[in-house]
C-alpha cells in the first residue's frame, strides 16, 4: 500500500468516487470543483491509496484559502475491497503528520440530518469512518445542534433592555476570557486546555476576524441600563451564508435571560444586512443555548458531529 497526493489525473477516479459514495462525505460534485478552484481543496491536501497503480481509497482535507494546512475531512472514499477502516486509518494519520505538531489540531466533521440514527444506509456509512478517525486518534465525540432562523418565521423582540456598543478587539479578547468561565461549549473547554484562557481568547479573535464575509464592524457589547457590561455578540458570516458566530453573558449575570437579548441582537443585525437565513450550532449538551434559539425562532434542523483530540 502505497500513499500520495492526488494529482491532476486522478481527478476522473475521485469525482467517480464522490458521486457513488454522497453518504456522510460533506463532498459534492459542484463543491469538489468550486473548491478545487478557489483553494479549499487542493492536492497537497488530499491524498489516495494506490495499489498496483489503481486508487483503492481517497480522503479529501478543507482548509482556509489562506490556509498553509487542511483543517478537517469532508471525504473519505473507499474503491477496495473488504474492510476499509484500517485503509482509512492510515490515510487520516498520513494527512495529521502533513501539519506541524504546533498547529491547530484538526478535526472530522460529519453534517447530519436531525432524524439520522434511523437511517441505515447514514448509520451503515458514518460506522466505519468514524472507527478509522478514532483509531487515529479522533477520540471525542461532540454533537451539536444545528438550528436556522428564517426571514419568513419573522424576527424576535429586540432587547429594551440592553444598549449595544463597538469595543476593540483586545475589549473581546477579555470578554472571550471572561465568558469562558463555566463554558458549556466543549471546544470552548478544548481550546483552553490546549493553550490556555488568554491565548484561547485571542486565536477566537483572531477567527471571527478572518471569517471570509464577516463583518468586524457588527461585533457588538451589551450594556444593561446602568451601564453594567453583561455580554457579548458576534454576527458574522461564513461560506454557507450569515451565522450566529459567537455570544457570552458574563458569569455574574447569567439566569436573567440576556442570552435571549443577545441572539436577538445578532439576528436583527444580520437581518438588516439582507439575510433571509441564519444558522448556527450549539453542543447537544448546551441546554440553554438550545433553549434560547427555540424561543428566538430558531428552528433544529440537522446534527454536526465532530470528531476531535481529547482535552490534554
Amino acid at each position: 500500500m502505497s500513499i500520495r497526493n492526488t494529482v491532476e489525473a486522478d481527478l476522473d477516479t475521485i469525482r467517480t468516487l464522490i458521486e457513488q459514495q454522497p453518504t456522510v462525505n460533506t463532498v459534492t460534485l459542484e463543491r469538489f470543483d468550486e473548491y478545487l478552484e478557489i483553494g479549499h481543496y487542493r492536492h497537497d491536501w488530499s491524498w489516495v491509496v494506490e495499489e498496483d497503480g489503481a486508487i483503492q481509497a481517497v480522503a479529501i482535507w478543507w482548509g482556509g484559502i489562506d490556509d498553509t494546512y487542511p483543517y478537517s475531512i469532508d471525504g473519505l472514499y473507499y474503491a477496495g475491497a473488504g474492510d476499509p477502516v484500517p485503509v482509512w486509518t492510515e490515510l487520516i494519520k498520513h494527512g495529521m503528520q502533513s501539519r506541524p505538531s504546533d498547529a491547530e489540531p484538526p478535526e472530522y466533521h460529519f453534517f447530519l440530518d436531525g432524524d439520522w440514527e434511523s437511517d441505515a444506509t447514514v448509520v451503515a456509512a458514518l460506522e466505519p469512518r468514524q472507527k478509522a478517525g478514532t483509531a487515529a486518534g479522533w477520540t471525542a465525540v461532540t454533537d451539536r445542534l444545528r438550528y436556522e432562523w428564517l426571514a419568513e418565521s419573522g424576527l424576535p423582540p429586540r432587547s429594551t433592555r440592553l444598549r449595544f456598543e463597538r469595543a476593540d478587539d483586545e475589549a473581546f479578547v477579555d470578554m472571550f476570557m471572561r465568558v469562558s468561565a463555566g463554558s458549556l461549549d466543549a471546544a470552548t473547554a478544548r481550546d483552553i486546555a490546549r493553550l490556555g484562557a488568554e491565548a484561547a481568547a485571542r486565536e477566537e479573535v483572531e477567527l471571527y476576524q478572518t471569517m471570509l464575509v464577516g463583518d468586524r464592524d457588527w461585533w457588538r457589547f451589551g450594556y444593561d441600563t446602568e451601564g453594567k457590561l453583561i455580554g457579548f455578540a458576534i454576527p458574522s458570516k461564513n461560506n454557507g451564508g450569515p451565522v450566529v458566530g459567537y455570544l457570552g453573558v458574563l458569569p455574574e449575570h447569567r439566569g436573567n435571560g440576556y442570552i435571549d437579548d443577545l441572539l436577538a441582537e445578532i439576528t436583527h443585525l444580520l437581518a438588516e444586512t439582507g439575510a433571509e437565513q441564519i444558522r448556527a450550532d450549539t453542543d447537544f449538551g448546551n441546554v440553554p443555548m438550545a433553549k434560547a434559539f427555540e424561543r428566538g425562532g430558531y428552528r433544529n434542523f440537522a446534527v454536526r458531529r465532530v470528531l476531535s483530540f481529547p482535552e490534554a
